[in-house]
C-alpha cells in the first residue's frame, strides 16, 4: 500500500506542477495576444513547415503540426497510462473502478446535454458538444496543489481514477465523431501498421525503437487517412509491451511512460496552450459573451460537470452500488465535482476539431466559453473545498 500511496503522491506532484505550467503559458498566450506583439504571436501559429519525402509530402502551420503532431504523443502517453492502470495499477482493482466510472459518465453526457439544449437550433454550432465533456487532470492536479496535505489521497486517486475514464471517452468521442472524409488507401497502411505491431506484441518483441516507427508510419496514415491522427499514439501504447520476458525487472511501457511524462507534461501541453489559448479581447462584444456557443460551453462546464459527476455518484453511492472514498465527505466530493468543470486542455483540442479544422466560419469563439466555465468551476471548487478541508480540520482536532 506504501508503495502505491508514493506513486500517487509523486503523480500528484508532478501533474500539480505540470498544472501551475499549463496556467502560467495560458495566461502568457493572452497577455501576448493584448499586446502589441500579437502580429507575431498570430505570424508563428501559421508559419508553414512542410515535411516531404519523395511524393510523401505533409504540409501545415505550426498551430496544425502541434495539434496532431505533438498531440498524439500526450495520447501515447495517456494510451501507456490507460494501459498500465488496467493491468497493474489503481483501476486493476474493480471496487475503486466503479465511483470513478460512474462520475466519468455522468460528467460526460450531463455537459452534452446542457450545451445541446443550448444550441439545438443551430446545426452548426451543434458541433461543438463534446466541448465541456472533458476534464484537464493537470489544472486540477494543479489547483489541489494550492490546498496542500489535507487534501486525502483517496480524493486525488478519486480524480485522477475519473480522469482516465474521461480520457476514455474523450478518445472514443474523436474517433467516431470527428472525422473527415476518410481514406481507404491511408486507412489499408494504419491496419497494416496495427498488424505488425500486434505480431510484434505476441512474438515479445521489446526493443522499443521498433514500435516507435511502425508508431511514425501509422500516424503519417492516419494523418492522411481523415481519422484524427492523435488517435494512432493511442492505438500504438496497446502494443508496447508491460513485461520483458527475458527480465521480469524491466517493463518497456514503464520506461516510455518514465522518459514521456517530463516531456508531456513540461514541453508539450504547455506548447499546445500558449497556441491555442491565445483570445483577443479587444473585439469582444457583449453578444459574443452571450453567444449559445459560448454559454453552452461555460455552463456545460460549470452547472453539466458538477450535476452530472456528484449527481450520479450520489445515486451510485445511496443505491450500494460503491461507497464514498475512505476520508471524503460528502462537501469534499461536491468539491472534486465542481473541479471536474476545469476542462481546458481537451476542450481545447475537441474545439479545435469540432470548428477550426472543420473549415466552418464561424462569428464565435468557443475559446472563451472554455476559459470562462474552466475559470468559474476551478475557483468555485477551490473555494469550497478550502473551506471543507478546513472545517474536517477542525473536527479532527476537537
Amino acid at each position: 500500500m506504501t508503495r502505491v500511496t508514493n506513486f500517487i503522491r509523486d503523480f500528484v506532484r508532478q501533474e500539480s506542477f505540470a498544472g501551475l505550467l499549463l496556467m502560467a503559458t495560458a495566461l502568457l498566450a493572452i497577455i501576448i495576444t493584448n499586446s502589441p506583439v500579437r502580429g507575431y504571436y498570430e505570424a508563428l501559429l501559421g508559419t508553414p513547415v512542410v515535411v516531404q519525402v519523395g511524393a510523401l509530402e505533409i504540409a501545415k502551420p505550426l498551430l496544425l503540426w502541434v495539434n496532431d503532431g505533438l498531440m498524439a504523443v500526450f495520447f501515447f502517453l495517456i494510451g501507456l497510462e490507460l494501459k498500465r492502470e488496467f493491468l497493474v495499477g489503481e483501476l486493476n482493482k474493480p471496487q475503486n473502478v466503479i465511483l470513478p466510472a460512474v462520475g466519468a459518465i455522468g460528467g460526460m453526457f450531463a455537459p452534452a446535454l446542457v450545451y445541446i439544449l443550448f444550441n439545438q437550433q443551430d446545426a452548426v454550432a451543434l458541433k461543438g458538444w463534446a466541448i465541456p465533456a472533458a476534464t484537464d487532470i493537470a489544472f486540477v492536479l494543479g489547483i489541489l496543489m494550492l490546498l496542500g496535505d489535507r487534501v486525502p489521497i483517496s480524493l486525488k486517486i478519486f480524480l485522477a481514477s475519473l480522469a482516465i475514464f474521461d480520457d476514455i471517452g474523450a478518445i472514443v468521442i474523436i474517433a467516431l465523431f470527428y472525422t473527415s472524409k476518410i481514406s481507404v488507401t491511408a486507412l489499408f497502411v494504419v491496419a497494416v501498421s496495427i498488424a505488425i505491431l500486434a505480431f510484434m506484441n505476441r512474438r515479445g518483441v521489446v526493443t522499443k525503437s521498433i514500435y516507435l516507427l511502425i508508431g511514425v508510419v501509422m500516424w503519417v496514415a492516419m494523418l492522411k487517412s481523415g481519422v484524427h491522427a492523435t488517435l494512432a499514439g493511442v492505438i500504438l501504447a496497446f502494443f508496447i509491451p508491460m513485461k520483458n520476458p527475458d527480465n521480469p525487472d524491466h517493463s518497456p511501457l514503464k520506461d516510455l511512460e518514465h522518459d514521456l511524462h517530463s516531456v508531456v507534461a513540461y514541453v508539450i501541453l504547455p506548447a499546445f496552450a500558449f497556441c491555442n489559448a491565445g483570445i483577443y479581447f479587444g473585439d469582444v462584444r457583449i453578444s459574443d459573451i452571450t453567444h449559445p456557443v459560448t454559454l453552452g460551453i461555460a455552463a456545460g462546464l460549470f452547472f453539466g460537470k458538477q450535476v452530472g459527476v456528484f449527481g450520479l455518484c450520489w445515486v451510485a453511492i445511496k443505491s450500494g452500488f460503491c461507497k464514498l472514498p475512505d476520508e471524503v465527505s460528502w462537501m469534499q466530493l461536491y468539491g472534486a465535482a465542481l473541479l471536474c468543470g476545469v476542462g481546458f486542455t481537451m476542450s481545447l483540442f475537441i474545439g479545435s476539431l469540432a470548428f477550426e479544422e472543420a473549415g466552418v466560419n464561424l462569428m464565435f469563439d468557443e475559446r472563451l466559453g472554455i476559459i470562462f466555465g474552466s475559470l468559474i468551476s476551478g475557483l468555485f471548487g477551490y473555494l469550497l473545498l478550502k473551506r471543507s478541508l478546513v472545517t474536517s480540520s477542525l473536527v479532527k482536532s476537537g
